[in-house]
């Protein structure tokens, strides 16, 4: 079976079919040895190069598309390799056999919370892409006195340094003072703008968590560093939200697709495992066992 050179590329989580073909034409991408030109179909077998780099894929028919959702602790960047930080998001998700995980946006730093990853670089793209203005909601807490005007100006519109933004939903939550939680909402991702809303009018943001994308909610049971699974149906409401063919999962497949409904101690278990493991002090039980 062969695809499309594009194709290929935006699975492989290299960007969108339409950035893909302009590389092409560009120039920047090579089959075998020979700079490609569009409309050219690979197969498995042919070496592809972006950019001098090779690019590893496998045929569409043997990756299942898979959707984890992680619980992004505080100090985890979104980057697979920063020579300034040695955590990222990836560490603790499941080693693939073929393919790779592709995060599905971004979190700075500092914030926490929902972050979704897939196999299809496709879906992942799309879903990026601000044409289709998937809902993200955040729970922020603002240090500041937040007055009536503000949380007006911020429902109607900002300007900021690279245009007008605003939140299409804004709730107070409940509580007194000057360190006050919020929920705003919002269809697009750019670069911190939740926190630079906030600071356009000198409030500090001290918390930022996304509890929700789409219709994607945070589970309550996943802690920090935790990932789960998403359910076929989940899976197929994010493709339909972006014009993508549903999915039907072999059986041997559907087995490991479902939400892992594991309780919190076995995600902590998994968590202190993957910790130990980066740090070189995990032993394997057939290793324990024989001591």
């Amino acid at each position: 079976m062969s695809e499309k050179l594009q194709k290929v590329l935006a699975r492989a989580g290299k960007g969108s079919r339409r950035e893909m073909e302009r590389a092409i034409a560009d120039g920047r991408v090579s089959v075998n040895g020979t700079v490609a030109e569009l409309g050219i179909r690979v197969s498995e077998g042919d070496v592809i190069k972006y950019d001098g780099f090779a690019v590893k894929f496998t045929a569409a028919e043997n990756i299942p598309c898979r959707v984890l959702i992680y619980n992004k602790p505080e100090g985890e960047i979104c980057s697979r390799n920063d020579p300034d930080h040695d955590k990222t998001v990836f560490d603790r998700l499941p080693k693939l056999e073929n393919g790779r995980w592709v995060a599905i946006g971004r979190l700075d730093i500092n914030t926490c919370g929902l972050l979704l990853f897939t196999t299809d670089g496709e879906l992942a793209n799309r879903l990026m892409h601000p044409s289709h203005e998937v809902e993200r909601e955040y729970a922020v807490r603002v240090f500041g006195e937040v007055t009536d005007g503000i949380v007006q100006k911020l429902r109607t519109g900002v300007q900021l340094e690279d245009g007008p933004a605003k939140f299409s939903k804004l709730k107070r939550q409940p509580g007194e003072g000057l360190n006050r939680w919020f929920h705003v909402t919002l269809s697009e991702g750019r670069n911190r703008e939740v926190r630079r809303m906030w600071e356009s009018f000198d409030l500090q943001v001290s918390r930022l968590q996304r509890i929700r994308y789409g219709n994607i909610t945070l589970p309550r049971v996943l802690p920090l560093g935790g990932w789960a699974e998403l359910e076929v149906e989940d899976i197929n409401y994010l493709r339909k939200m972006v014009s993508l063919e549903p999915i039907e999962m072999k059986k041997q497949v559907a087995r490991n697709n479902q939400i892992k409904r594991l309780k919190s101690h076995s995600i902590r278990k998994a968590i202190k495992r993957a910790n130990q493991r980066k740090a070189g002090n995990f032993k394997p039980k057939s290793v324990r066992k024989r001591k």
